[in-house]
Formats: C-alpha cells, sequence, structure tokens
C-alpha cells in the first residue's frame, strides 16, 4: 500500500463522503482506507452511507465504530436507556433514512436495519500500525491500547487531548477539530503532543476531512 487514508464522523453525509473519495483518488489496490466511526445520525443518509461502508470494507477498507454506531447497536438492543439516549443524539434523522414514514423512535422493518446493526457489531474500536494507532476517540493516557475499556475509545475527549504522551502518533475524530483550539484552516488538529484530529464538524455544517498518510496531506469536502 502506497497511502493510508483517514476519513471519520460521515454523520450520514453521503454526498460529502463520495466526494470525499473521489478528491482523494482513493484506488482500492494501492491505498488503505481506514474509517473512523460515527457513520449515522445528524445528516440526511445514514443508510446510503453504510451501505456504502459496507461495500469498501467488502472491498479492503478498515471499518472502526464511533460512540454513535455504538449507541444505535445498543437501542437496537434494547440495552436499558439506550434508546432515549440515542434520540438524544440525533436517532431520528438515522432511522427515516431507513423509512421516511417515521415520525418517532419506532425501529424500521426493513431487513437492511438489522443488518447494518450486525455490521456495527462487528466493528473493531483501534487499528494499530508500527508507528500510529487509528481510534474513534482516542486512548486512555499510560493504559495499552490492547488493555483500554472498549467505551474509553469511543467516548474520551480532554483526557486524551491534553494528558497523552506516548511514542505512536493516535489519529482521531469524535471532537471536532474547530473545537481543539490551533486548529488550521483545514479544520483539521495537529497536537504538539503526537495527537491529529480529524473531525471536520459535517455534522454541525462545515466539512468532511481525509488524511493522507505519512506525507499528512488533506482533502476536504465541504457543506454548501
Amino acid at each position: 500500500m502506497k497511502r493510508t487514508l483517514a476519513i471519520s464522523d460521515i454523520h450520514g453525509e453521503l454526498g460529502l463522503f463520495e466526494e470525499l473519495l473521489e478528491k482523494a483518488e482513493y484506488d482500492t489496490a494501492k491505498d488503505q482506507l481506514i474509517l473512523l466511526g460515527d457513520y449515522v445520525d445528524r445528516g440526511p443518509n445514514s443508510k446510503g452511507v453504510l451501505e456504502r461502508v459496507v461495500e469498501l470494507k467488502k472491498r479492503g477498507a478498515i471499518v472502526l465504530r464511533g460512540n454513535h454506531d455504538q449507541m444505535m447497536l445498543d437501542a437496537a438492543n434494547e440495552e436499558p436507556g439506550a434508546k432515549r439516549n440515542w434520540a438524544r443524539n440525533g436517532a431520528l434523522s438515522t432511522l427515516k433514512s431507513y423509512d421516511s414514514s417515521i415520525k418517532d423512535m419506532t425501529f424500521p422493518s426493513a431487513a437492511v436495519f438489522w443488518e447494518h446493526v450486525d455490521f456495527i457489531n462487528e466493528m473493531g474500536y483501534y487499528h494499530e500500525t508500527d508507528d500510529t494507532i487509528f481510534v474513534h476517540a482516542g486512548v486512555q493516557p499510560g493504559v495499552p491500547v490492547q488493555e483500554t475499556d472498549p467505551s474509553v475509545l469511543i467516548w474520551i475527549r480532554e483526557e486524551f487531548h491534553t494528558a497523552y504522551s506516548g511514542e505512536k502518533t493516535v489519529v482521531f475524530g469524535h471532537t471536532p477539530a474547530f473545537l481543539l483550539g490551533g486548529a488550521s484552516d483545514d479544520n483539521v488538529y495537529f497536537g504538539d503532543n503526537g495527537i491529529i484530529g480529524i473531525d471536520g464538524g459535517a455534522a454541525y455544517g462545515r466539512q468532511l476531512n481525509c488524511l493522507e498518510l505519512p506525507g499528512r496531506k488533506i482533502y476536504c469536502a465541504k457543506k454548501r
């Protein structure tokens, strides 16, 4: 593989996702695509995004889970309080992408919804190479990623942002880069402590980013 391409926090924005893959000239034969989670919620086409992610995984992409994907899974599995929690975080737009007639937190009857739930359940929490850790939210400072509670990997914020000091670079999403201070115009955050935040805030009307490694080139698709 000549390049690694990392994308995070698509949040139902299928159009931006497709545009970004085109701008990066993603080639399944030459590039390793790593998706860092949060495929669903808030945006208009979570179903379409997951369908595309399923296809990309079959073609070699590494697919990790985010906290929004986990909320969808927990709600579908009827974990206590999970449906209410998901509802507060953009679930209705996800459900409506499967069935536009849905007006409340009713699960779609379509088989594809439950196929996507099973797909999320198979997603890993992190991917590690010789010099980089890819993860949705971050890692627990001082704790090997292999020994970290998976919920930390999809939910952690400030403790990771400020206290991480590991040898490996950590590429993450979850917290929009514009909230991390010092973010560039590309809405990618390069921390002094070896962390790179790539969430461009597509869920908040901003943009979707792709980080190319090892060159650290940035591609973006912006909301119009």
